[in-house]
């Protein structure tokens, strides 16, 4: 049960298609001749535009008025302060649960799904007319609650990033990524197209992309096993390089070590999201294994 007198709910958002086309362009009438001449129709945009509006009034609507509020877009989480107690409410499509997962910390985490002819609702399964009630069994503790496993990425200078789906491990540019592998007692060094950490969120994503590829590959993990698999992409057979710790399973007694041995342009980050990204040059040490939080989603 949430404790604080007043309830808090962080409404969190991202710009929809027709928003970032008048973004771009200016006016309504500039972004449709631009979609026009290359045979697309702005309608199609302002129609889920005005589901996703819709939607948005709905949710808002939900919200007692006694309740305090503050609305967010995803582009301000990395400077927004959230509160231990915060219900954070995630108006959208799935990716923006993800988005928003990395800098919570227990906080419960409502999806509302705001158009599902256009979003599958995997993270976000409810729709706006459920809000009220998901926001009072939130207070009074009565939500079903579900705790899915995240990865979390260390660096040795205490640097650190979260991830809900994936972490990514490599050379920012995908081109060939070297550094020394281990995983409990095998160990080797690698020239690949970089590897990822995924949990079992991120099973149905990148990760499964790559199993799909591979004839013989460990079962991914579930949403809430307490564990993570990884996957490097294309390792290089050579005399200074192997393949044979090419994928597994990791968990709190086996974590992930990674030493760069990249000279530059060496990174690690989360959810795809390259632009919010930790440098791994020479010389630096990651250790990959479980998040010590998980995302708390209301089922």
């Amino acid at each position: 049960m949430l404790t604080a007198k007043v309830p808090r709910v962080v409404l969190v958002t991202r710009p929809t298609d027709y928003q970032n086309l008048l973004a771009h362009h200016g006016t309504r009438e500039a972004a449709r001749f631009f979609l026009e001449s290359r045979g697309q129709r702005i309608e199609e945009a302002e129609s889920r535009h005005a589901r996703f509006d819709l939607a948005l009034q709905a949710v808002l609507s939900a919200v007692p008025l006694k309740w305090r509020r503050s609305r967010i877009d995803r582009s301000d989480l990395a400077s927004f302060v959230f509160e231990p107690e915060d219900l954070v409410l995630a108006l959208g499509q799935d990716g923006l649960v993800a988005n928003v997962a990395k800098y919570l910390e227990g906080q419960l985490v409502l999806g509302i799904n705001p158009d599902p002819e256009a979003f599958e609702g995997v993270l976000v399964p409810h729709p706006p007319a459920a809000a009220a009630d998901l926001l009072q069994d939130a207070v009074a503790g009565r939500a079903k609650v579900e705790g899915r496993t995240m990865a979390e990425a260390r660096l040795d200078d205490g640097q650190r990033l979260v991830a809900l789906n994936e972490v990514f491990i490599g050379h920012r540019t995908h081109q060939s990524a070297r550094y020394r592998i281990r995983l409990g007692e095998r160990e080797e060094r690698q020239s690949s197209s970089g590897l990822i950490v995924a949990t079992g969120t991120g099973a149905t994503g990148w990760a499964r992309s790559i199993v799909q590829q591979r004839k013989e590959a460990p079962a991914l993990p579930k949403p809430t096993d307490h564990r993570l698999a990884f996957f490097v992409r294309e390792a290089w057979p050579s005399r200074a390089t192997g393949t044979s710790l090419s994928q597994g399973l990791v968990d709190q007694q086996h974590p992930l070590e990674l030493t760069s041995e990249m000279n530059e342009d060496g990174v690690l980050f989360g959810d795809g999201i390259e632009q919010d990204h930790l440098e791994f040059v020479w010389g630096m040490r990651a250790v990959v294994t479980l998040a010590p939080d998980c995302l708390k989603l209301i089922r």
